[in-house]
């Protein structure tokens, strides 16, 4: 399942960032694609304060890693645009971070390839007029269920 967005301006990005936090429950793997300055981090953002976090949301770039540890659980936000090899994500202990409780948000996954788990969304950024288009795909059952409570979402905003 396939759904589009459309979003203008930071803030619509903040607030689809919420919508997608809430409708993966908490959990799973969200691979985040695009260009620099897509807009990953600024939907990342919005997902996290969405999920309850209130201080500052950084970008991960030269941490790789950045965790909140919050009452409704554990978002890891991963930024792997500076990794060399995947090999590397091995020595971070990597596989630790992704498990059932937790959701991780991964920018650059192509630069984990063979490391990293699947996917449940599939998120790919891309600029589109004054804004940006958002392509979400999901996979496996969490992350087309997440699609289907996305596109239901939409439909009730839309009656």
């Amino acid at each position: 399942m396939i759904e589009q967005f459309y979003a203008e301006g930071n803030q619509a990005m903040e607030a689809l960032g919420a919508a997608i936090g809430n409708v993966m429950e908490g959990r799973g793997v969200i691979y985040l694609q695009g260009d620099l300055g897509a807009g990953k981090t600024t939907l990342s953002r919005g997902l996290i304060r969405g999920r309850g976090h209130q201080g500052a949301v950084k970008s991960p770039t030269f941490t790789l890693v950045e965790p909140y540890e919050l009452d409704s659980g554990c978002i890891y936000h991963f930024d792997l645009y500076r990794l060399l090899d995947p090999e590397e994500l091995e020595f971070l202990g990597v596989r630790d971070y992704f498990n059932p409780e937790s959701l991780c948000l991964v920018e650059w996954p192509d630069k984990g390839k063979g490391v990293l788990p699947s996917a449940d969304l599939t998120i790919t950024i891309s600029p589109k007029g004054v804004g940006r288009q958002l392509h979400i795909l999901g996979h496996g059952s969490h992350g087309l269920a997440a699609c289907q409570r996305l596109h239901n979402k939409r439909e009730d905003a839309h009656t």
